[in-house]
């Protein structure tokens, strides 16, 4: 049996490159890929990136590699839609990257010191993005914020910009204030108005809310996925004390998972110290 020629391919990217482009041959390719198109991949290139983000946050470096090669992947599929369309190639992407990674550090790569802190730099580059946007045409405040962002990133995002002009709360104690004042607000829609008005001041709620973290050096989608870690985690422990008496969580009540719960937070606790 004759050796495919993707294996005489040197390993690494370029092999990489042939194996998508073999794969989106419409002559001898594979069916599902070739019918991809940038928005039907969008969505496992998410998903790639959190599992990425996942592999990261349990110190597993043998996945984090795996992960890694999966989100590379995923650059690479929607590179070869583009070369396939006649708009651009992989090649294209890392030119262009690199060229955006030489000229946001001028103190690398050309004649500003690099003797700068951190935050310095992060103003630096900030500005240079700015110039980016500018020469983009987006020339409002709020431009460029990417609309697929998880929503609590991009509120995030938008507050940072608008506060970047002077739109801002001066410190946390007011934020707390606006919490207060649009708990209310929903509270009232809940007995008085439709559901969409419930829906819209829910959302005017989870928007302070994450303003507040903003103001507390809180990022609002790291801690929402560290709450529901911990959730889990001891939802866990609640159907283990339920399942060592014969029983599901079916089975109870809520007063005796609530107490299983607060063991179970205990235990947390004490682990800690």
């Amino acid at each position: 049996m004759t050796q495919d020629p993707i294996h005489d391919v040197p390993a690494g990217i370029e092999q990489l490159l042939e194996i998508m482009r073999r794969l989106r041959d419409p002559e001898g390719g594979c069916p599902w890929d070739i019918e991809q198109d940038f928005a039907t991949v969008s969505p496992y290139t998410i998903e790639e990136a959190y599992e990425v983000d996942d592999a990261i946050a349990r110190g597993d470096m043998e996945d984090l590699k795996s992960e890694l090669g999966d989100l590379l992947f995923q650059s690479v599929f929607q590179a070869q839609i583009a070369a396939d369309k006649g708009v651009f190639d992989f090649h294209d992407v890392a030119q262009t990257i690199a060229a955006k990674m030489i000229s946001r550090h001028p103190h690398v790569f050309g004649d500003e010191s690099n003797q700068k802190s951190p935050e310095q730099q992060t103003v630096d580059w900030e500005k240079e993005k700015a110039k980016e946007r500018a020469r983009r045409g987006e020339t409002r405040v709020l431009d460029g914020v990417a609309m697929g962002l998880p929503a609590l990133m991009r509120a995030q995002k938008l507050q940072k910009r608008a506060a970047r002009v002077g739109f801002d709360w001066p410190d946390a104690s007011h934020v707390l204030d606006k919490i207060r004042e649009e708990a209310a607000e929903l509270e009232e829609a809940r007995d008085t108005l439709t559901q969409a008005e419930v829906f819209e001041e829910f959302g005017d709620l989870l928007f302070v809310v994450v303003n507040l973290g903003r103001h507390l050096g809180v990022d609002a989608e790291e801690a929402l996925r560290s709450c529901n870690a911990k959730f889990t985690r001891r939802f866990n422990a609640v159907e283990d004390a339920l399942s060592a008496q014969g029983k599901a969580p079916q089975d109870s009540d809520l007063a005796e998972m609530d107490a299983l719960w607060d063991q179970a937070k205990e235990a947390e606790k004490r682990a800690k110290t």
